[in-house]
């Protein structure tokens, strides 16, 4: 059975192909072919191809690989019905969730109101807090100051940058 392959030819780094038809039992590199039916050079993607050899040995059954086949279709030369072009590969990616348009967005503006949010939530919480009436015992009021100190979080160190300023001037 004959096949239509490329044929690598040139230097190292500089490759040239031969589009010859071939005994597909044969190695592509071994020089023996049945025709020559052109050249290609990948670096300037030029080709030069006679299109009566291809077309006779497509006719009479010569089975073109993959990339000769996509070869044959730029120069638009015609192929047989039983050639199927070559599957377009699908790439997918590895890590989608390192994609930038994939993280989530980080607003520098959002932390300057975060500093303001704490202080009027403390003037809200005070406001809440249960008056102290005749009927709440010293003790049941201790018990709710607790919880509310348990509620509240501790200021960042760096919302007071004046303390730490302070106590470096100490040491």
């Amino acid at each position: 059975m004959l096949s239509i392959r490329m044929q690598r030819l040139g230097r190292k780094g500089h490759s040239m192909y031969r589009i010859v038809v071939q005994d597909s039992r044969r190695a592509p590199t071994s020089g023996k072919y049945v025709a020559l039916l052109g050249s290609y050079d990948p670096h300037s993607k030029t080709s030069s191809i006679t299109k009566d050899k291809a077309e006779l040995y497509l006719k009479n059954g010569a089975q073109p690989s993959d990339r000769v086949v996509r070869l044959f279709k730029s120069e638009k030369i015609s192929l047989p019905k039983w050639v199927e072009p070559p599957a377009k590969k699908k790439s997918e990616i590895k890590n989608p969730d390192k994609l930038r348009k994939n993280r989530p967005a980080v607003e520098k503006a959002v932390e300057p109101a975060a500093e303001e949010v704490p202080a009027a939530s403390e003037s809200t919480a005070a406001d809440v807090e249960a008056p102290i009436s005749e009927e709440t015992s010293a003790a049941d009021q201790d018990e709710i100051d607790k919880g509310n100190d348990e509620t509240k979080t501790p200021p960042n160190e760096d919302e007071f940058p004046e303390d730490k300023k302070a106590e470096a001037k100490t040491k």
